[in-house]
């Protein structure tokens, strides 16, 4: 950021005619006065080229322009993450003098600084959208401060994010869709859903640093993701609950034909129940030979 600074100093001002005609010279920062003006919201220390030097004209009038490194502190609505819109704020103010020995006011109108957005060099994670300028008077119970605050808007890139984010999480929730079409009883089926549970949540790990935290609210690309790690528990246990009522059906089914085979002392009511099965013109064993020679269970065309 280019930051430019211009007071006025009376006790700074001379006749230039009386000097050669000289309109402007140089001084080191530190021989004068300056004001004590502050970016309210620093986080680090000031990161800035060393130009310990002034201009000052015949009038007094001093110019400090130089560029500086801001680091700031700004209040991210991650709500609508990737696709949010950022309202960050660089507030100008003197920290001693109030407003009766400081004033600020702007070198520009807000036109001029509107268009000053063209300069600015996007990055490859945020566009500049706006940049809008307020004076206001802050009033303490030390006194009234003057205040300057520029606006800057600011919104995400959100192309990076959608490719290395969403777009994955979509495509593995499509391939645990496909699974669907294996047959229910095919025992690979929980097999390639649980590598899908497992490659997901090795995804998110490796992903979680790319999504930012927030304690005020929760975005919408985190309750995406939590909600496709539940339908992908909820396919997987589905699938596990299906395979095992088949094979309790099918396990049934096996064990019917040897009911018969036992030689109790029920054994005509399991020759009744054999019979209910059984259709005309087949032939079942109901019973073994050795334990009942009086009689035989192989029939042709005639019921019990």
């Amino acid at each position: 950021m280019w930051y430019r600074e211009v007071w006025n100093d009376e006790f700074l001002s001379w006749n230039s005619s009386l000097f050669d005609d000289i309109q402007e010279i140089s001084l080191p920062l530190s021989a004068i006065w300056a004001p004590d003006i502050i970016i309210n919201e620093f986080v680090d220390v000031e990161r800035s080229p060393d130009l310990p030097y002034v201009y000052v004209n015949s009038s007094g009038t001093i110019r400090n322009h130089k560029p500086i490194q801001v680091v700031s502190a700004c209040s991210l609505q991650t709500y609508a993450f990737p696709f949010d819109i950022q309202n960050c704020s660089l507030t100008f103010n003197s920290i001693l003098h109030t407003v009766e020995d400081i004033d600020l006011g702007f070198l520009r109108n807000q036109e001029d600084i509107e268009n000053d957005k063209r300069s600015f060099l996007n990055d490859s994670e945020w566009q500049l959208l706006s940049v809008t300028s307020t004076y206001h008077i802050r009033q303490s119970s030390a006194g009234d401060f003057a205040q300057i605050r520029f606006n800057v808007v600011i919104r995400r890139c959100p192309l990076a994010y959608v490719v290395s984010l969403l777009i994955p999480s979509i495509f593995l929730m499509l391939v645990d869709l496909g699974s669907f079409y294996l047959p229910p009883n095919c025992r690979a089926r929980i097999v390639f859903k649980t590598n899908v549970l497992v490659g997901y949540t090795v995804f998110r790990v490796n992903m979680s640093d790319e999504v930012p935290r927030s304690a005020g609210c929760t975005s919408l690309i985190g309750v995406f993701f939590t909600v496709c790690m539940a339908l992908l528990v909820l396919s997987l246990s589905k699938s596990i609950l299906l395979i095992k009522f088949l094979y309790e059906e099918r396990h049934s089914e096996q064990e019917r034909p040897l009911m018969c085979l036992r030689g109790d002392s029920d054994a005509d009511e399991n020759l009744d129940r054999c019979s209910l099965h059984t259709p005309l013109n087949t032939v079942q064993l109901c019973h073994v030979p050795w334990e009942f020679p009086q009689r035989s269970c192989a029939s042709s065309n005639q019921p019990w």
